[in-house]
Order: structure tokens, then C-alpha cells, then sequence
């Protein structure tokens, strides 16, 4: 699916449509069209629900190890947890940025949404969120 848009009565809507419905081609594809709002709040909810999982804190803290040998499970734990909290107060530009970097693919169908995450992503985001609480301390 791609991001695409429209307008009607001056006001924007924006959803997801499937590649066959681009190229006008026959359309097997069982979900045409999802607004991108439901999809977007979606990913957004099963990403905050992924990243409190034990599996993906172990995944994310070995990545982490390859950068940064001296980091230990319970720093990374407290950096992912550190960012649902946070997360309300990014503007949208970073809220994007960090969707990105943390999603390689995501996958509609009738059944539910799949999210394949970056572990590199994640470990990229423990870094920084370590750099925010440093730099907090400091200006404490």
C-alpha cells in the first residue's frame, strides 16, 4: 500500500491504497483502501505494545551491545520505557522520524495489522533516549 491523499470541500483526507488499485489493474486485494489515520493509530498502538515485550528488550539490548558493549538490559529497558510517556509531547515530524526508524514493514489484511520492526531502529532509539536522560541530569 501508498500513501496517498485527497481533497473535497477544502477539507484533506489521507489513506493507504493498494498497488492494484494504482495501476488500475484487477483488484484481488481484499482491503482496497485504509484511512490513514485508523492505520496510523494502529501501528502506533501494537508499537507501545511491542516495546514493553521482553523479546524485543533482549533483541534491542543486544543490538545495542554492538555500539555500545558497556550498555546492560536494564538500561535499555528503562530508555523503551521512557519513550511511551514522552511520546504525546513529540511534534509529528519526530513521531514520524521514530515510526521509521523503528518499522521496516507493515502489513494489512483482514485479519489484523503486522508490524516488522528494525531492531537497529531500536537500538538507535535506546541511544538516543540514553543521550536525552544524560543531557537531563545535566541541566538539573
Amino acid at each position: 500500500m501508498s500513501p496517498t491523499h485527497t481533497r473535497k470541500g477544502g477539507r484533506l483526507y489521507r489513506y493507504y491504497v493498494s498497488q492494484s488499485v494504482i495501476k488500475g489493474g484487477a483488484d484481488d486485494c481484499p482491503i482496497n483502501r485504509v484511512p490513514a489515520a485508523d492505520i496510523e493509530r494502529a501501528v502506533i498502538d501494537q508499537l507501545r505494545v511491542l516495546l514493553r515485550s521482553p523479546e524485543i528488550i533482549v533483541a534491542t539490548w543486544r543490538a545495542a551491545r554492538n555500539e555500545n558493549a558497556g550498555i546492560t538490559e536494564a538500561e535499555v529497558r528503562e530508555a523503551i520505557e521512557r519513550l511511551d510517556p514522552l511520546w504525546d509531547e513529540l511534534f509529528p515530524v519526530e513521531q514520524a522520524r521514530i515510526v521509521q526508524l523503528l518499522v521496516e514493514r507493515v502489513d494489512v489484511g483482514i485479519d489484523g495489522v503486522d508490524i516488522r520492526l528494525r531492531t537497529e531502529g531500536l537500538s538507535s532509539l535506546v541511544t538516543e533516549l540514553g543521550a536525552i536522560e544524560t543531557d537531563s541530569r545535566k541541566a538539573a
